[in-house]
């Protein structure tokens, strides 16, 4: 048995697959400890995991902004000051980071301390985070097909991103049935991720009732803080009623991708990965403004592997042609569907912790184990 820290705190991108991971070692006996941002938004979304200890880590992100980059710095200082001083009590075994602002602290500590330190980034470029820190990692774990060259190429390995065990696809009308959906008309699911979208969500209301109009039912995660929860039933032009709804955030993501027929969402790894697991076909609409334009990288790759398409947000007024051609496309939907089950074949997650034990167990002057070369994701 070992001890190890994860340190994901900061968005939901990070949080998830750091659970995923916790998940993954202590079924294997390893003892796990987490650390997660100060931020709302983390709180919110470890409730539901009473049996892991979360520790929050002081911390802020990185700004250009003369004040908040002085605030950043002095919030880092915290940060490395209570990671460097816990892994001296706690003597963990080793350190997974999994990027964003929380990494830093607990990577530089770790790396003073002798602890062997793991970075793993999902997007398909790496942020800033990854790219600073990399070299001080025995491990660093990439997409496939990125490259870093900061990084010894024995340090990389490639993977994908681990999710966690709930997010397991389910049968569509019992996953209708729990929404309080009609299984009889398409589900189309606007999501935009851990912080919600207010672009998608001004979508969903310039256009609830041409959707409505069509049979279609509408089920909107706007985000915290973008809008009260709401149900409401719209007219169909056949006649009858679809239902629509509102909700600021939904803790149970497996049964909400499993009811949709077609979602219209963000391009975070996270999402794209959950979508992939659950085999939903999306229109990805990248968000223009994410760090170093990895949003767009990621939509990219999705529509490439043909797991659904992509709309830019400069082009938005395209995206409900594209929702009307797909979500009533049989043929298309099928093979979307097809495409993403294949992409689903690789396990990250048994592959990191195989390697992650391979890594604690290894002497600090020990190469890597034989055949060390990029796994495939």
């Amino acid at each position: 048995m070992s001890r190890w820290l994860i340190s994901c705190g900061g968005t939901g991108g990070h949080l998830s697959p750091g659970i995923a991971l916790a998940e993954g070692l202590t079924a294997r006996g390893h003892q796990v400890t987490l650390l997660i941002s100060q931020k709302k938004i983390d709180a919110r979304q470890i409730e539901k995991y009473p049996h892991f200890t979360f520790l929050r880590v002081p911390g802020r992100g990185f700004s250009w902004n003369p004040v908040r980059l002085v605030m950043c710095v002095l919030s880092q200082l915290k940060g490395f000051g209570f990671c460097f001083r816990l892994i001296s009590r706690d003597r963990p075994d080793g350190i997974v980071a999994f990027g964003g602002f929380t990494s830093a602290g607990v990577t530089l500590a770790g790396r003073i301390r002798g602890v062997p330190v793991a970075l793993h980034e999902s997007n398909r470029v790496p942020g800033l985070a990854v790219r600073t820190l990399g070299g001080l990692a025995r491990r660093v774990y990439l997409p496939t097909g990125v490259r870093l060259t900061s990084v010894r190429a024995r340090h990389i390995r490639h993977v994908g991103m681990p999710v966690r065990r709930e997010i397991a696809p389910a049968p569509r009308p019992e996953a209708c049935g729990r929404l309080g959906l009609n299984p009889s008309h398409c589900v189309l699911v606007v999501f935009g991720g851990s912080q919600g979208s207010s672009p998608l969500n001004d979508w969903v209301q310039a256009h609830l009732r041409e959707l409505a109009a069509e049979g279609i039912q509408v089920y909107c995660v706007t985000g915290p803080g973008k809008g009260e929860a709401a149900t409401m039933e719209l007219p169909v032009s056949a006649g009858g009623t679809v239902k629509s709804v509102f909700v600021p955030f939904c803790d149970d993501v497996a049964t909400l991708l499993s009811a949709a027929d077609l979602v219209v969402s963000r391009a975070g790894a996270g999402t794209i990965a959950e979508l992939i697991r659950c085999a939903t076909p999306a229109i990805l609409v990248p968000l223009p403004h994410a760090a170093d334009d990895h949003q767009r990288a990621n939509a990219s790759f999705f529509e490439r592997q043909g797991g659904g398409l992509v709309v830019e947000q400069s082009s938005i007024n395209r995206l409900t042609s594209e929702v009307f051609d797909t979500i009533f496309n049989d043929w298309l939907l099928r093979r979307f569907r097809t495409n993403l089950q294949r992409m689903d074949r690789a396990n990250p997650l048994e592959v990191m912790l195989q390697d992650l034990e391979e890594l604690a167990a290894a002497k600090p002057d020990q190469p890597p184990p034989a055949g060390a070369r990029p796994l495939p994701a």
